[in-house]
C-alpha cells in the first residue's frame, strides 16, 4: 500500500466557499475514489490556505488513471479549479505532486 502526502494552495478569498464544497462532497466522487482504489483520504486545510491532502492506495499511477477517466471526476475537478492558487489553469488533480515520506510508526 503506497502512502500519499500532497499540499496544495486554497486562495485565500475562497477558503470558506472550499470548505463549504467539501462539506457536501458529491455521492458520486466519493463512490469513484473508493472504486478507483482510494483509502484513508484525508484534507486538512491551514488558516492561510495551506492544504495538506493524504490517502492510501495500491498504486498511484493506477489509481489517479483510473480517477482520470470517471466524468464525475472531470466534473469535480472543474468545479474546484477556481479555489487554487498557481495551478495556470490546470485541474488540481493534476498538481498532485507527493511529499517524500522520511518517517512512519508502524
Amino acid at each position: 500500500m503506497e502512502r500519499v502526502c500532497f499540499q496544495l494552495r486554497v486562495r485565500a478569498d475562497r477558503i470558506e466557499q472550499y470548505k463549504e464544497a467539501h462539506r457536501a462532497v458529491w455521492p458520486e466522487m466519493r463512490d469513484a475514489l473508493a472504486a478507483s482504489g482510494w483509502h484513508d483520504y484525508s484534507l486538512f486545510l491551514a488558516d492561510d490556505g495551506l492544504l495538506v491532502g493524504y490517502f492510501e492506495c495500491d498504486s498511484l499511477g493506477e489509481a489517479t488513471a483510473a480517477m482520470a477517466a470517471t466524468d464525475v471526476n472531470a466534473r469535480w475537478q472543474s468545479a474546484m479549479a477556481g479555489y487554487f492558487d498557481g495551478l495556470d489553469g490546470g485541474a488540481p488533480d493534476e498538481a498532485i505532486v507527493p511529499l517524500p515520506e522520511i518517517f512512519h510508526l508502524d
